[in-house]
């Protein structure tokens, strides 16, 4: 093979690259299939967003011009998947520069790739196949400690959790959800703490609101229509090493709505 060759294949399979056909996330999964699988996700959710629903956004010139790694998204929870669904949405529309809605979805032509969302395991993998599917869009699954299976457990903490987060961090945008549950006026846990110490990523606050009256549990399906949902970006923050594991607990808070655990409690 001569030297002309050589390099019309490298060309080649730069294109390839480029469309993520043949890249992989540090995950081992096809950014190519990836991008198809929110593609469709996204066609069939965009109406329950925009038609079905109102969606006001705000805040997101706050994101536009950040840095395609190294972001962590934090928001209360409040549906298994319609939350992040919505996200991504907003983050593809970002992507295209655009402010503040997600009204016209030619954005899915081209979403933003970079996308990872924290995901408990036992969501994913035993809730059918719907969950399945969305699994490869980008979930990082973790082994929850004190929730499983709808109960209060203790069991040991998954000590991968916090090494898989940061491969995410280092490739993209992270979305996770500091209750670990879609529980009403559930408390922060300590572990998002020790993860931006760890990581120390650009954390940005989200508070949501009207998911839970709009859809169902897992967010699939409508239970409300005409509901208005609110997406509201805060301020990115930029922790100081010398915060607190409490004082950066406070500070996520304050700005998400998320109540504080109960030193009290056991």
């Amino acid at each position: 093979m001569d030297f002309k060759s050589i390099t019309f294949l490298q060309h080649f399979f730069d294109c390839l690259d480029r469309w993520g056909l043949v890249r992989r996330d540090p995950f081992g999964n096809p950014i190519g299939m990836k991008r198809i699988i929110v593609f469709i996700l996204g066609w069939l959710t965009f109406a329950r967003l925009s038609i079905y629903n109102k969606t006001e956004i705000k805040g997101t010139e706050k994101i536009i011009d950040l840095p395609r790694d190294g972001v962590l998204f934090l928001s209360n929870h409040q549906t298994y998947f319609m939350d992040v669904i919505c996200l991504y949405h907003i983050f593809f529309s970002v992507k295209w520069r655009v402010n503040n809605s997600i009204r016209f979805p030619f954005y899915l032509l081209a979403p933003r790739s970079r996308l990872f969302y924290v995901a408990a395991s036992e969501t994913m993998k035993e809730d059918g196949f719907l969950p399945r599917v969305f699994s490869l869009a980008g979930a990082i699954l973790v082994n929850r400690s004190w929730r499983a299976h709808g109960q209060d457990v203790k069991r040991e903490v998954d000590l991968e959790a916090q090494a898989k987060v940061i491969k995410g961090l280092n490739f993209g945008w992270v979305v996770s959800f500091p209750q670990g549950t879609t529980r009403p006026f559930a408390p922060i846990r300590k572990g998002t703490a020790h993860l931006i110490k760890a990581a120390n990523p650009i954390v940005v606050p989200v508070q949501i609101n009207g998911f839970r009256r709009a859809f169902d549990k897992k967010g699939f399906f409508l239970k409300k229509r005409n509901t208005t949902l609110s997406v509201e970006f805060k301020d990115p923050i930029r922790f100081k090493e010398s915060d607190t594991i409490e004082e950066i607990l406070q500070r996520i808070s304050d700005e998400t709505g998320i109540p504080m655990a109960d030193p009290n409690a056991n």
